[in-house]
């Protein structure tokens, strides 16, 4: 039952004239059967049947005409009906209820104008018919009839109004609604750009690091292929060791992608500076010497903090690695300051200079993110005498939604 009346309420409304003209039609049946009634008979109320002149009959029917086009004009049929209402108070006897189309039409001024228009139109509706009622109709002027034009005028306006009130707050409701799920599909739009940017980091430290570490020991292979096939072995196990860091590595981080239920995905944490000497050794084992100093009083970091650190130093060691000349040495120190641990890496080469394209590319500029995420500070720059430079300070606790955003 609930279904059928939906598709017929759906219907109605795909089409509004039908609807209107089904409406005009039951308002003239309810003229029509209302002129027929009598209430004042010679005794007293006594209810009889009584015959509608027939100006009454031709003021009924342009009356429920003019409701058909309710919708497409409202104001145009409100003076019509009210022209037709008029006469009918002022020349009706007996009177008729061709108020009634009015008073529909009041009601379709009031649901689709704004507030002070219906006050406007509909006190004046009320005031034109009620006083011409009284004044110039053939009724006393205290009579029911003329009382229930007023009754009944006001009535459709207020309830008009009511209909446009629940409408608009309906429609600002919808609103609202559309506005927040806008918001969070921007949310989520924001999260996974973020989401994208730290894997990319992260693939980019990760391969920037270990490449140029295969590099540089491939290439001392083919330099001493020949004359020292021990050393080029050792050299060629170097590569084999740092390109499987590499691809556990990868491993780990596009793991990341997979669902949280795929029993596949990778549960090993994130490198953080508890891994610091590993991280040396392999720049080491590929000839580079590097000196490590530590003053950080074994601090427990956030994840956040402590995976940035590792990546700063990593991605550091490999641009002194790729562009500060073979005979360049580095230093690396991590110490806390206060709230705060400060990591520095230096390196007395001539390779490199404040320019990305030759100190790093995408390296300085990923790790300025990373430590700009963690509301911390990054200072990079080549050093008065040669060789370059790299500090960042980051904050020893972090909010919670910053560590959540770039663990």
């Amino acid at each position: 039952m609930s279904a059928t009346l939906e598709r017929t309420r759906c219907r109605l409304r795909a089409h509004p004239l039908a609807l209107d003209a089904a409406l005009a039609a039951g308002v003239l049946v309810c003229m029509v059967a209302a002129s027929f009634a009598d209430g004042h008979g010679r005794h007293g109320v006594a209810w009889g049947i009584r015959t509608p002149d027939p100006l009454a009959l031709v003021l009924m029917t342009l009356g429920a005409l003019a409701l058909v086009f309710r919708r497409r004009a409202p104001r145009t049929v409100l003076a019509l009906t009210g022209a037709v209402s008029l006469i009918e108070c002022v020349v009706g006897d007996p009177r008729a209820p061709v108020a009634m189309s009015a008073v529909v039409a009041l009601f379709t001024v009031a649901a689709t104008t704004d507030r002070a228009t219906t006050w406007r139109l509909g006190l004046l509706t009320m005031t034109v018919l009620t006083g011409a009622s009284m004044l110039f109709g053939p009724l006393p002027w205290y009579a029911q009839e003329n009382l229930a034009i007023f009754a009944w005028t006001g009535i459709g306006a207020t309830a008009g109004d009511a209909v446009r009130s629940r409408k608009a707050a309906v429609q600002a409701i919808r609103e609202r609604a559309e506005r927040a799920e806008r918001t969070r599909e921007e949310e989520a739009r924001r999260r996974v750009a973020e989401e994208r940017l730290r894997i990319a980091r992260d693939l980019h430290d990760v391969v920037a690091h270990h490449i140029a570490l295969v590099n540089v020991q491939a290439g001392v292979a083919a330099h001493v292929m020949d004359k020292r096939p021990d050393q080029a072995k050792e050299a060629l196990a170097h590569v084999r060791e740092a390109s499987r860091s590499a691809l556990n590595e990868l491993r780990a981080t596009v793991g990341l992608l997979r669902q949280s239920g795929d029993p596949e995905a990778p549960t090993e944490p994130a490198p953080g500076l508890d891994r610091l000497d590993e991280l040396v050794g392999t720049f080491r084992s590929a000839g580079l010497h590097v000196e490590v100093a530590r003053a950080d009083q074994d601090t427990t970091l956030p994840a956040a903090v402590d995976l940035a650190a590792y990546r700063v130093i990593q991605e550091a060691l490999t641009n002194v690695q790729k562009h500060a000349g073979t005979e360049a040495k580095a230093e690396v120190s991590v110490v806390r300051v206060g709230p705060n641990i400060e990591i520095t890496v230096l390196d007395d080469g001539a390779g490199q200079d404040d320019d990305p394209e030759h100190g790093g590319g995408h390296g300085l500029l990923g790790m300025r993110e990373r430590v700009s995420a963690l509301r911390g500070t990054l200072t990079t720059g080549p050093r008065y005498g040669g060789g370059f430079r790299v500090h960042a300070i980051l904050p020893v606790k972090t909010r919670t939604a910053t560590t959540g955003g770039s663990a």
